[in-house]
């Protein structure tokens, strides 16, 4: 399986990777257009954006859209993350040029039909009624807020219900001649896929379209902050972050490993102390995830109002530890976890394609599956314990609570825990 790569005079990026024996391909396109490219006025616009992809082009109509692909058997969809925004699709070897068509339809055409802006407005006002509903949910959207307040990878991609209730097409159409530019977008496609006839497909819709220019972003300021809300709930749901490294930054897989140590598994740390030992919650993980610029090590649990506080000093007690007696046994477990699930995931062309996609986005190139086998396999127990001890010392943790949260401890609590 070779990843091969053609950009266009204009920017507009191929990449493709040919895995042979499949019969099927995914195909999307992924802008460089997120949460974090919007002015405090256009938070949700990103989101909204992508609703309206699939609301009809100048060519095709909502129901034209989802027919034309699932006549082939195929399914279409798009996301919306802080940094991206992808439309791709899952079809057979024959109807890849369709899959383009498509989805190319919907990225550079969308009609934006007043009407149809009105009926997917009340849609997306459902989703962040149903959003606020599921408080293992939002929670992360708060922790994120808390973490980096006042800014636009702090603000949640959902967007606040007044400013969704604001939008209207000349936004969209604004936002559109902003950011999608064919040198902010990838098409990324992989498993039966022939490159050259990609790059001819794309060439004849991408080739003409004039360049945007890179967008501005702003660099990520971590504040760690407290955001702590009251509801009569059954628990209370409980997540506290530390900054993490960026994907450019070379503790990336450090952090990773760190984080599945942790609280990646059923054999982790938080795991065994908190739930298997004490029986405080029923769900408890850390994961490390990471932007650009900045990155996130994120610890969460759901217990009772009554032993909350001990599953938050524990969870303290767990970190501090780390730093001193983390062994060569559990970070070696923890390199093989996040081998596996690499290796494992990379099986679907779905996630290939995406992999392709943010990886050129991030760093221009398609790094191999072997090198970041590689730099996983290079990360040591010394490196593990030495990024816990940052953590534990240096960390400016943030704190979400949401619940019954009265005997919660506060942030300032949790730190001057972690600092003794």
């Amino acid at each position: 399986m070779t990843v091969r790569l053609t950009t266009l005079p204009n920017g507009f990026r191929i990449v493709t990777e040919h895995m042979p024996g499949l019969a099927s391909a995914a195909v999307g396109i992924w802008v460089n257009a997120g949460g974090r490219h919007e002015r405090p006025e256009e938070n949700g616009i990103a989101h909204f954006l992508e609703h309206m992809a699939f609301k009809g082009t100048k060519r095709r109509s909502a129901l034209q859209i989802a027919e034309e692909i699932e006549d082939v058997g195929g399914y279409i969809n798009a996301y919306t993350s802080r940094e991206m925004t992808a439309y791709y699709a899952r079809v057979l070897e024959a109807d890849v040029p369709l899959a383009l068509d498509v989805i190319s339809d919907i990225v550079l055409n969308p009609a934006f039909d007043p009407k149809e802006i009105e009926v997917e407005r009340h849609v997306i006002l459902q989703e962040i009624g149903q959003a606020l509903d599921t408080p293992d949910d939002i929670i992360f959207d708060w922790l994120q807020e808390a973490a980096y307040p006042d800014q636009p990878i702090g603000r949640t991609i959902l967007g606040p219900a007044d400013r969704v209730a604001a939008f209207r097409r000349g936004d969209f159409e604004s936002f559109v001649a902003t950011h999608y530019g064919p040198d902010q977008m990838i098409l990324s496609a992989a498993g039966a896929v022939d490159h050259e006839a990609l790059v001819a497909l794309a060439t004849g819709i991408f080739g003409g379209l004039r360049p945007v220019g890179a967008p501005l972003m702003l660099p990520a300021r971590w504040q760690g902050l407290e955001r702590r809300e009251t509801k009569d709930l059954e628990q209370v749901h409980f997540a506290l972050a530390f900054e993490a490294p960026g994907y450019r930054d070379d503790d990336v897989y450090v952090s990773q490993v760190y984080s599945t140590a942790l609280g990646g598994g059923m054999s982790s740390r938080l795991f065994q102390k908190i739930r298997e030992e004490r029986g405080l919650c029923y769900s408890i993980f850390a994961q490390a995830s990471a932007h650009e610029d900045t990155g996130m090590m994120t610890i969460y649990a759901g217990t009772s109002a009554e032993e909350i506080g001990d599953l938050a000093g524990l969870t303290i007690d767990e970190l501090k530890r780390a730093a001193d007696d983390m062994t060569e046994a559990e970070v070696a477990r923890a390199r093989a976890q996040m081998k596996a699930g690499m290796l494992m995931g990379l099986e679907s062309p779905s996630s290939r394609a995406e992999r392709m996609a943010r990886m050129l986005a991030i760093w221009g190139r398609v790094p191999g599956v072997e090198e970041a086998a590689e730099k996983i396999d290079a990360v040591t127990r010394d490196a593990v314990r030495a990024f816990a001890a940052r953590m534990a010392q240096g960390g400016r943790p943030a704190l979400a609570l949401y619940g019954p949260v009265d005997r919660a401890p506060g942030l300032d609590q949790l730190r001057m825990r972690l600092a003794a």
